[in-house]
């Protein structure tokens, strides 16, 4: 079974797009912080992408990706009907949605569509969400007007002051914390998460984090997502991809991160001059 592209959007110039993809399986199942593998060719590598939508009643799936590596590249010379091969989905645990009360949702660059999914989950759980993104300039930002739709506020910041507060989104969020959201929830770059949980930490406020790490099956078999929490084990694929964002051990998840740069350089050179 192959899944057709059904829309692509360019939301940043060869750098972030969105993909609408026919999925009714997926659709059906998918949850707040779910994500799905992907795999392009019978050759090529799978990956993950985070669900940024999913809709059941037309039975597709949304995926925002920045391109990162050869993978991504690969998937952003595709287009409006042409077909991925493999789609495996949906993955992770269902984030836990119910009535908490006002939560705080934390989103900056390709992190703000994992942070949609989540917001809107908690909006028809019926918790009031605001939410706070950020980007390098106005034509960066992803999804405001999709937040924009069921959150009371969605407060904007700009590395260049081109839209709303000049700044990083934690330049926004010391008068939010202060009046005391039943949760915060942050999706982003590692030390943006690190951020808020440290600001979050002696307010005590419950903090929720996604976490990025590098996935080879998504299943649990391979441990090559594992992350320490709380001094312990887990495997993002399937004990996350949320935690608690106090217990995790961003250090270890940086070097983790990086521990491949040299090869995935080396592929998407070879990627790209096998294009010239």
């Amino acid at each position: 079974m192959s899944y057709p592209i059904l829309a692509k959007e360019a939301l940043i110039p060869d750098r972030t797009s969105k993909l609408v993809l026919a999925a009714p399986f997926i659709a059906q199942k998918a949850r707040p912080g779910n994500f799905v593998m992907l795999r392009i060719t019978e050759t090529g590598e799978r990956f993950p992408l985070t669900i940024a939508d999913a809709d059941p009643a037309k039975g597709t799936i949304t995926i925002i990706y920045l391109v990162v590596g050869k993978s991504t590249a690969l998937l952003e010379t595709m287009k409006t009907g042409d077909e991925i091969l493999d789609v495996c989905g949906p993955l992770g645990r269902n984030a836990p949605m119910r009535k908490i009360g006002p939560v705080l949702c934390v989103g900056g660059g390709t992190g703000i569509a994992a942070m949609h999914h989540l917001a809107k989950g908690h909006a028809a759980a019926g918790n009031p969400v605001t939410a706070v993104i950020g980007a390098a300039n106005a034509s960066h930002l992803l999804m405001e007007k999709e937040l924009s739709a069921f959150c009371r506020e969605v407060l904007v910041t700009t590395l260049d002051g081109s839209r709303g507060l000049k700044g990083i989104v934690t330049d926004a969020l010391p008068e939010e914390l202060r009046k005391k959201p039943a949760e915060v929830i942050a999706v982003g770059p590692v030390p943006m998460m690190e951020a808020v949980s440290e600001m979050t930490r002696p307010l005590g406020l419950k903090t929720i984090v996604s976490l990025n790490s590098i996935m080879l099956d998504g299943l649990g078999m391979c441990g090559a997502c594992r992350v320490t929490v709380g001094g312990e084990t887990r495997f993002a694929c399937v004990h996350g991809p949320e935690f608690d964002g106090h217990e995790v051990d961003y250090q270890e998840l940086r070097l983790r991160l990086s521990s491949f740069a040299s090869q995935e350089k080396l592929s998407m050179d070879l990627f790209n001059s096998s294009r010239k």
